[in-house]
């Protein structure tokens, strides 16, 4: 004779114990799941008459994960199997994407944060061939879902660069190039100053409104002539770029590098910043141990987000190096200064600990 199946009473709390009868989704017989309930998506109705609006003013940052492991390429490049493009959800309407170091051993990160009226992709990583790297068919692809769930038709994107001399961040910028309903910050300095309404450059601030979630733009030349920061107040992030990354960063005029570091502090002492998101990675979880030039296996990589005090400390660096030939190793990154990035010293810098990194064969 078939049994019911059943649960004991004395391992649980709920009130369908009582009934002596399993059911996994709930008991109809209870009232809790009424005829003509709907499923929901995110708490929002699967079925709308108008778009969803967002509220992107909140007290302290808006929640985020970046708590994951990084795709950290092969030996082999050719060998590889991981996605071209890694896509991290850092919550509703923010991801961090990266470059398969196979497909280019910079691995760039880019940046994809969605407003009310649009969304703003920031950088376009180094490969500009979208069979090697998808990056506009994944970001079509995120756009799509993020609009389905929001009852948007379409969604305007501006395509914007931390800086347009940066090769391994503007690559992939022709991949966009004829995109319907898409604005790409122009490339010229004087161009994307006004495109930004900066009025003094580099003492000015401009903005990008993607509706109630509105971006700063904050000049920050110094590894570049035409670098810039943003910040975004609703997860109160401040994507760096070029300027400071946990890696081989090459000053290009260290009197605009010291300026844009200091201007950046005089910003977060004014602004709360959660974290400081750099364009790539190039430290290993080891202080002061980076990865070589061309590295297409970086399985012990530090990670990506670094603390705002990190500003402080490399503006103290940037003075030390600031009018000589040399460069300077921290724990979080490394400084050049008219030297090659293949540059080597023998001298271990006082205070940070010299651990020897594992090797990753």
């Amino acid at each position: 004779m078939a049994q019911s199946p059943t649960r004991s009473t004395g391992f649980s709390g709920s009130s369908q114990a009582a009934t002596g009868r399993a059911y996994p989704n709930g008991n109809p017989a209870l009232g809790y799941n009424p005829p003509g309930v709907r499923n929901t998506d995110s708490a929002v109705p699967l079925h709308r008459s108008k778009p969803v609006m967002h509220d992107y003013a909140c007290d302290g940052p808006a929640a985020g994960s970046l708590s994951f492991r990084w795709t950290y390429g092969s030996n082999v490049a050719a060998k590889n199997r991981d996605p071209r493009v890694q896509v991290v959800q850092y919550n509703e309407d923010t991801f961090v994407l990266r470059q398969n170091a196979c497909v280019h051993w910079e691995a760039p990160f880019t940046y994809l944060l969605f407003g009310n009226k649009g969304a703003l992709l920031i950088d376009t990583g180094a490969t500009a061939n979208a069979a090697h790297y998808p990056l506009r068919q994944t970001v079509d692809a995120i756009i799509a879902r993020w609009a389905k769930a929001r009852g948007r038709s379409k969604v305007p994107l501006t395509v914007a660069l931390t800086s347009a001399e940066d090769i391994a961040q503007n690559q992939g910028l022709v991949q966009f190039a004829d995109r319907p309903d898409t604005t790409i910050v122009p490339k010229p300095l004087a161009l994307m100053q006004k495109a930004y309404g900066i009025a003094n450059w580099p003492s000015g601030t401009g903005r990008i409104d993607l509706g109630d979630r509105v971006i700063t733009v904050i000049p920050t030349p110094g590894t570049h002539k035409d670098g810039v920061s943003f910040y975004d107040p609703y997860c109160d992030l401040l994507f760096t770029g070029d300027l400071l990354f946990p890696g081989k960063i090459n000053i290009g005029n260290d009197t605009d590098f010291v300026a844009s570091l200091e201007r950046l502090k005089a910003f977060a002492a004014a602004n709360p910043v959660k974290w400081l998101l750099g364009g790539h990675i190039e430290m290993m979880f080891v202080p002061g141990k980076y990865y070589p030039r061309f590295a297409t296996f970086k399985p012990y990589e530090r990670v990506l987000e670094m603390t705002p005090n990190l500003i402080d400390e490399a503006l103290e660096a940037a003075r030390a190096v600031q009018g000589k030939d040399m460069m300077l190793i921290r724990p979080d990154f490394v400084l050049f200064n008219g030297v090659s990035p293949d540059q080597r010293t023998p001298i271990w810098p006082e205070g940070v600990p010299n651990i020897r990194a594992p090797h990753p064969f």
